[in-house]
């Protein structure tokens, strides 16, 4: 019988070779759908092989070399990552997949690549590799609870036991939802459908400075609705959280409102030193409209959330001198 480290090291590298095959799947549809299969790989097997890669032409040579590399790379790091949960007793959930990808997938990509030569950095666009690090890190934690830990809670069962960060969650989704739809709308009705996610992707990730540079594509739009969903989500928990102390200090409502449009007033002050152009070609009113909208999405979550809640701030609000 082996032993419980010996058996989530062997998992551990089963579920990295899984988590590689995703990876290799996500490039392998972007490829096959650019009329390119099998660039990727070639193009990486020449960073490594110290091959010049402007005019490199996939053969079977360099993407059985580079994918010996990969799988190799993804089944040491999903037995490393095994072995490490199980010496700390940490049960792998989705959370931790989503770090892992983000972090020690992507760290591991970049560091080979900057070890390589610095040039090759942008060898692949981040927007592709980001979401494929995610998914094969949330692939390998899937498997790893399902070979390991199968009796524990996982994926949305593990929120049941945290309702703050339900309400916070579904708080932020909800403000997340609200923006998006309020920008589609407006970008349809300007005949040019996910124009202000696509700019303001390509000025985060691809550092375009101007509309010309605006690169409307799937992968542009899918990376920033990630990071806008990931940035609401935050918000949303900071709203419950302040849901939650004006429940116990109504009175307080002065300084939580006031906090509020300090906190505005650094977002619009942010986005502004980002990407300026990109609010002057949306439109300033249009960016003011829907972040008002998301605040009254939000707060109407807390005041479901907390009932009798409106009605002590009404009450606090009354007799509020200022």
């Amino acid at each position: 019988m082996q032993r419980p480290l010996a058996r989530a090291t062997i998992h551990g590298a089963v579920g990295g070779i899984g988590a590689g095959l995703v990876v290799a799947i996500w490039f392998l549809a972007l490829d096959s759908a650019a009329g390119q299969p099998f660039l990727t790989p070639t193009l990486l097997a020449g960073v490594f092989l110290q091959r010049s890669i402007e005019a490199l032409q996939p053969t079977l040579g360099l993407v059985l070399t580079y994918s010996l590399l990969h799988f190799g790379t993804f089944a040491l790091l999903g037995a490393a990552t095994a072995t490490v949960l199980e010496l700390i007793g940490t049960s792998p959930g989705l959370l931790v997949g989503a770090v892992f990808g983000v972090v020690v997938l992507n760290t591991v990509h970049y560091g080979s690549l900057l070890a390589t030569d610095a040039t090759f950095l942008t060898v692949l666009p981040v927007q592709y590799v980001l979401p494929a690090n995610l998914a094969g890190g949330m692939v390998l934690m899937t498997y790893l609870h399902f070979a390991l830990y199968p009796a524990d809670p996982f994926g949305l069962a593990v929120l049941a036991r945290h309702r703050f960060l339900v309400r916070g969650l579904g708080t932020g989704l909800a403000g997340a939802a609200v923006v998006a739809v309020w920008f589609f709308i407006l970008d349809v009705v300007m005949a040019r459908p996910f124009f202000t996610p696509a700019a303001l992707g390509s000025t985060l990730f691809l550092g375009a400075a101007s509309p010309h540079a605006v690169q409307v594509s799937w992968g542009v739009v899918g990376a920033y609705t990630m990071l806008h969903v990931v940035a609401f989500a935050v918000v949303g928990l900071v709203f419950t959280w302040v849901g939650d102390q004006l429940a116990r200090a109504p009175s307080i409502w002065l300084l939580a409102f006031i906090a509020f449009v300090v906190l505005e007033g650094v977002f619009v002050a942010v986005a502004g030193s980002v990407g300026a152009w990109v609010l002057g070609a949306v439109g300033w009113w249009a960016v003011g409209v829907g972040n008002l909208a998301a605040v009254l999405a939000m707060g109407k979550c807390v005041l479901i959330t907390h009932p009798g809640l409106e009605r002590e701030l009404l009450r606090a609000a009354a007799s509020t001198s200022v």
